[in-house]
């Protein structure tokens, strides 16, 4: 599948409000045909650029406001874990009730991680590939300075959200039996209903893996190869036990 439907599919998969978040796609390959048939490269090479420029901060104020919610939301669920195990002022009862609140809400935490890790990925695959069709088809040299510069950006840092994931994972393990986690989760899987969290992450896993799986084309530009089994990737959803997904 084309670059272009994939994230076409891809963004209609994800969450509501994140839709209008990722890149241009479709209107910056339009416009890179209009300047590979245009005399005046030079006008029309600041526009593309400048256009470039705003979808890198559209990225970056996206993905820091999602980044610093994160924190935030990680912080509570500590903190309602402490409580429930504490037991106290809860009931036997209330407590059992609250901690299976919180088996859902951090599998659906883990499950927007793994989407913004994706968020990631997938905007700066599409900067590569729309900056190699700019390079081929007007013989500029815009590639390897604009991704040395998006390798410098907010967006492409995923490190500290990578963190959290792993985090998650293991408060999973350590808290919930394996068996009650996967249970619910293939029940989930089943119904599939709406904009649920479990496929909308299932989706965004299978895109990583097929954006990042080596091919004939891959270059220094492309994001290391993801070689994980579709049997992998629904585990890593489920939590079963922790898999790398960068």
């Amino acid at each position: 599948m084309k670059f272009g439907k994939r994230l076409k599919q891809h963004v209609q998969e994800t969450l509501p409000g994140w839709r209008d978040m990722y890149l241009n796609y479709k209107d910056l390959k339009k416009l890179v045909r209009l300047i590979s048939s245009s005399l005046e490269y030079g006008k029309s090479e600041d526009e593309f650029v400048y256009l470039l420029n705003n979808e890198i901060e559209k990225f970056n104020m996206f993905f820091m406001e999602q980044e610093e919610d994160f924190i935030i939301r990680h912080k509570e669920l500590q903190q309602r874990i402490t409580r429930a195990n504490k037991s106290e002022p809860l009931s036997e009862g209330e407590c059992e009730e609250e901690m299976a609140k919180i088996r859902k809400d951090i599998v659906d935490f883990h499950g927007e991680m793994v989407l913004l890790i994706n968020y990631s990925n997938i905007n700066y695959t599409g900067m590569a590939k729309i900056l190699k069709k700019y390079d081929k088809r007007t013989g500029g040299l815009l590639r390897l300075p604009f991704i040395q510069k998006v390798l410098e950006q907010p967006f492409f840092t995923t490190e500290l959200i990578s963190k959290l994931v792993k985090e998650c994972e293991t408060i999973i393990d350590e808290l919930f039996p394996t068996v009650v986690v996967a249970e619910e989760m293939n029940e989930a899987a089943i119904t599939m209903v709406g904009e649920g969290i479990f496929r909308n992450t299932i989706a965004a896993l299978m895109t990583m893996k097929e954006i990042r799986k080596g091919s004939s084309t891959q270059s220094h530009f492309s994001l290391p190869a993801l070689n994980l089994p579709d049997t992998e990737l629904i585990r890593s959803c489920q939590l079963n036990s922790p898999i790398s997904i960068i």
